[in-house]
C-alpha cells in the first residue's frame, strides 16, 4: 500500500487542486477502497462554491460521494469483505445511537457532522472519493456483480436515492400516472424506476430536447418540452383532466414545487428530489383542500443502495447510458467543466482516480 496517494483537495471556493496526501488506513470496522470511478454530482458543485454544514476546512477536504472500486484492505474486525471484492458505496453512516438512527433513518442522523459520536458522510463531512483510496465503514459498502462495471456502479447512489424516494411515498405505483419534472440524472432514473415498478404512464417534463430524448430511452411514455407546449395542459390531457397520482420534482427550479402542486390530482403525492437554493412561492391551500401530500428525502436511506444493485443485476434498469463522459483525476477541472456546462450532452461525468 503506498504511503501517499493522489487526491483532489478543496483549497478554497471553487478551487479543487490535485495534491499528494497521506493514504488513509481503515479502522476496525472499515474497508479501504481503491477508487476506480467517482461520479460528479450537483451537490459537489454546490458545496465547492459554498461550504455545507460541518464540511471540513479548506486544504483538508476531499469531496466526492458517488464512487465504486475494489477493496484492498480491511479492518481487524471485518469479516464481511476481503481484498479483491468489487464494491459500491453509499455516503451516509449514521451515529447508530440517536433516535433517528435507531429507527433506521440514518441519513437524518441527529448527530450529523459529529465524528466523535460516530457520524460520517463521506464527501460531505468526511473525505470522499476524488482520491485514489477512500475509507468506508462496512455499513456503507455493498458488493457488486461482475456484470456491473465501475462507472455504472458509481451511479448506484443515484438509483438508491430514487428508490428511497419511492419507498418513502409508499412504494406501490403499479398502474399509476406519474409525472417527472426535470430530466437530470435523478429525473431520468425516476422514469426508469417508475417503469420498472409498472407505472401505468410516465410523463417527463423539461426544457432540453437531448435530455428529454434520453428520457424516452429510459422508458418515458410522453415527453413535454415546455418551450414548445403548455406543460399543465399536456399533463391534464394525459390524465383525463384529473392530474397525476405522483409528481416527482427533480429539477430544483424555483417554480418546480408550485408546478408539482398544480399537476397533482386530489389525494396525489409530490416527491421532491430537487431543491431550489432559496425560498419558493407555492400555494399550499390546495394541499389541504385537495388532500395532497409532499415528501422529501435526503441521500439513499433505508439501505436502498442494496436494492439498487439488485435491480441492476436483474437487468430491470441500466445506468450505463447515463455515464456519458470519463476523465482521469488529473483532468478533474475539465471533468467539472464538462458536467456544469453539459459539454457534449454530458449527463453524468466520471472521474477515474485509478484509471486502468
Amino acid at each position: 500500500m503506498p504511503i501517499k496517494m493522489k487526491a483532489a483537495v478543496l483549497m478554497g471556493q471553487d478551487q479543487l487542486e490535485i495534491k499528494e496526501v497521506q493514504t488513509p488506513s481503515p479502522g476496525p470496522q472499515d474497508v479501504l477502497i481503491n477508487v476506480k470511478a467517482c461520479a460528479i454530482c450537483s451537490s459537489d458543485v454546490s458545496l465547492m462554491h459554498k461550504p455545507w454544514p460541518h464540511q471540513p476546512p479548506y486544504g483538508s477536504f476531499i469531496p466526492g460521494h458517488e464512487y465504486a472500486g475494489s477493496v484492498v484492505a480491511v479492518g481487524e474486525k471485518v469479516d464481511e469483505f476481503q481484498p479483491g471484492d468489487r464494491v459500491a458505496v453509499e455516503a451516509h453512516l449514521g451515529c447508530l445511537r440517536c433516535r433517528n438512527c435507531r429507527l433506521g433513518n440514518y441519513t437524518a442522523c441527529l448527530n450529523y457532522g459529529k465524528l466523535d459520536k460516530g457520524h460520517r458522510a463521506n464527501g460531505f463531512t468526511t473525505n470522499g472519493g476524488y482520491a485514489q483510496y477512500a475509507v468506508n465503514h462496512i455499513n456503507t459498502v455493498y458488493k457488486i456483480p461482475d456484470s456491473v462495471n465501475f462507472e455504472e456502479a458509481a451511479l448506484i447512489t443515484n438509483l438508491g436515492c430514487v428508490l428511497y424516494g419511492f419507498e418513502t411515498i409508499g412504494g406501490y405505483v403499479v398502474g399509476d400516472k406519474i409525472v417527472v419534472i426535470g430530466p437530470g440524472p435523478l429525473g431520468l432514473i425516476s422514469v426508469a424506476v417508475a417503469k420498472a415498478l409498472c407505472a401505468g404512464k410516465v410523463v417527463l417534463i423539461g426544457t432540453r430536447e437531448s435530455r428529454l430524448q434520453a428520457g424516452l430511452s429510459m422508458g418515458a411514455n410522453r415527453i413535454i418540452n415546455v418551450n414548445n407546449e403548455d406543460a399543465m395542459e399536456a399533463v391534464m390531457d394525459e390524465t383525463n383532466g384529473l392530474g397525476a397520482d405522483l409528481i416527482i420534482e427533480s429539477s430544483g427550479n424555483v417554480n418546480g414545487p408550485q408546478m408539482a402542486i398544480e399537476m397533482a390530482k386530489r389525494m396525489g403525492k409530490i416527491l421532491l428530489l430537487g431543491f431550489p437554493d432559496g425560498p419558493v412561492n407555492a400555494n399550499f391551500s390546495s394541499l389541504g383542500k385537495d388532500n395532497k401530500s409532499i415528501y422529501t428525502v435526503r441521500g439513499e436511506g433505508w439501505a436502498n443502495v442494496g436494492r439498487a444493485i439488485s435491480m441492476l443485476e436483474s437487468s430491470r434498469i441500466s445506468l450505463k447510458p447515463l455515464a456519458t463522459h470519463a476523465f482521469p483525476i488529473d483532468e478533474i477541472k475539465e471533468a467539472f467543466q464538462t458536467f456544469t456546462q453539459r459539454i457534449g450532452g454530458a449527463i453524468k461525468v466520471i472521474v477515474k482516480p485509478n484509471a486502468d
